[in-house]
């Protein structure tokens, strides 16, 4: 043990009195705060990592109560959420699946394994998404028995971003209730007024499909003329965001169609026709 202390002791010297200006000490150096900070970084993030979990499960409880209008100032968020029913669906079948945790079962995580996930052929891609997972977390809300409003997850490619949100519909699925986006990466001003308060008012009382069944809600170029047939499935655009607005269409559409929720929906409205 001596021995290896003098030895310790004998390369410290001898890297002390190595020039400062040397490179074989800058590289030692350099190498040495590298390995510090790199320890530093891995551990806080395994150390800190439960804390990020717990705090975006509360946003997204804060997000899917504030698209109903049920999030209120000074209230828990967790109690809140005991309003809302989360359950996994089959979006194949529009079935429940309840061999599936709706607390554990992770989306974006299916999405990118190919047992858990689809394929979208280009054609069919209008969210422009690539693939998507088999199934997907719904929220309900109930008033008794009956459900007083069906809350979607949907996602899909902006201008600079994929924009992530909730499209809220009351029990009859096809009137909104609301939509909010919680994670894009749109231009401020521009394709960021998605998050703009009073351009989310004008989603509420829209009707999202017509009379065949069909997906018709849409953001349109402009202003929407109060007089138009079409006006009930109609948002205004955002001005100077033409790719983002046709986005937001574009990933309603694909969410709320045939290879999104359409058979979780078509059950839905059975039940409450």
């Amino acid at each position: 043990m001596p021995d290896d202390n003098r030895k310790a002791t004998g390369w410290l010297e001898r890297f002390r009195a190595m020039p400062n200006d040397s490179t074989q000490k800058t590289l030692i150096v350099a190498f040495v705060l590298c390995l510090a900070c790199s320890v530093v970084v891995s551990s806080a993030a395994v150390l800190l990592k439960p804390l990020q979990e717990e705090n975006e499960a509360l946003d997204r409880k804060k997000n899917i109560l504030a698209v109903v209008g049920l999030l209120e100032e000074g209230k828990s968020i967790d109690e809140l959420f005991e309003q809302v029913e989360a359950k996994v669906v089959d979006l194949a079948s529009g079935k429940f699946v309840d061999t599936i945790d709706p607390a554990t079962f992770d989306p974006r995580e299916a999405a990118r394994d190919p047992a858990q996930s689809v394929a979208i052929p280009r054609e069919r891609d209008a969210a422009g998404i690539r693939t998507r997972a088999k199934y997907a977390t719904v929220y309900l809300v109930k008033d008794g028995d009956a459900i007083q409003y069906v809350i979607l997850p949907v996602h899909g490619a902006g201008l600079f971003s994929t924009l992530y949100g909730f499209i809220a519909l009351e029990g009859d699925a096809n009137t909104v209730v609301g939509l909010s986006f919680y994670q894009h990466g749109e231009t401020p001003g521009l394709g960021g007024e998605v998050d703009n308060l009073r351009w989310r008012s004008q989603w509420q009382g829209k009707t999202v499909f017509d009379d065949t069944g069909t997906p018709r809600i849409e953001v349109i170029k402009g202003t929407v003329a109060s007089g138009s047939a079409e006006a009930k499935h109609q948002v205004d655009g955002l001005a100077g965001a033409t790719l983002t607005s046709n986005g937001v269409t574009n990933l309603l559409r694909y969410w709320l169609g045939e290879d999104g929720f359409a058979p979780f929906i078509a059950k839905i409205r059975s039940q409450t026709g």
